[in-house]
């Protein structure tokens, strides 16, 4: 089973590039989506990030909004999060691509935001990059709600910039364009890769 690492910068449009995958049919495992039920109530995340960063959580679990002033007073406590995180997301994206395995699938996603800034281009076979242009990425994060230039920048500061994704990508898809010229490219992606073959799943996730 060939394991394709979908990527790119906050806004840059992975969640259209992956719906595409999927219409395609080809599974799309969503670290952002396992992340979300990890910090519901009853998620495995919820006690130990309340042990590090106290008073963030509620009835309904982490409560975002907390744990992002929390983070901006202390931007160390980001390394401390991923450390609680990042293990706990690896056990989902585990069970998702040994699910594929058994159903015999060619090929799986996992569509990750921070591939780069972690380990996880190194457990991939291929990397998919979505891009679009600087300012079309701004316009984009801005308008989605809470969200302040300061915390757009932090974010960006805290992401290998687009530049060096896209340099390190085997496919880069373009959103600042039309959509269906997004898709077309994605649909190109997928013939390229019919029939290759990859080999991290024995080495990674088996």
């Amino acid at each position: 089973m060939l394991i394709i690492g979908l990527t790119g910068s906050i806004g840059m449009g992975k969640s259209t590039v992956a719906k595409r995958f999927a219409a395609n049919g080809i599974a799309v495992c969503d670290a952002d989506a396992e992340v979300h039920k990890l910090y519901a109530a009853g998620g495995a995340a919820v006690a130990p990030i309340e042990a590090a960063f106290p008073g963030v959580t509620g009835a309904e679990g982490v409560e975002r909004p907390k744990l992002a002033a929390a983070l901006l007073a202390d931007p160390p406590g980001f390394k401390r999060l991923e450390a609680i995180v990042h293990p706990l997301v690896f056990e989902a994206e585990r069970d998702f691509l040994r699910t594929e395995h058994a159903r015999g699938a060619e090929m799986a996603i996992l569509e990750i935001p921070l591939l780069f800034e972690g380990k996880g281009y190194l457990q991939v076979d291929v990397i998919v990059v979505v891009s679009a242009a600087a300012h079309l990425q701004r316009e984009r994060v801005l308008q989605r709600p809470g969200m302040t230039p300061e915390k757009f920048e932090q974010i960006l500061a805290r992401q290998v910039p687009d530049a060096e994704k896209r340099r390190r990508a085997d496919f880069v898809v373009d959103t600042g364009v039309t959509m269906a010229e997004t898709e077309g490219e994605v649909d190109r992606v997928v013939a390229a890769l019919k029939g290759r073959t990859g080999t991290m799943f024995q080495k990674w996730w088996a």
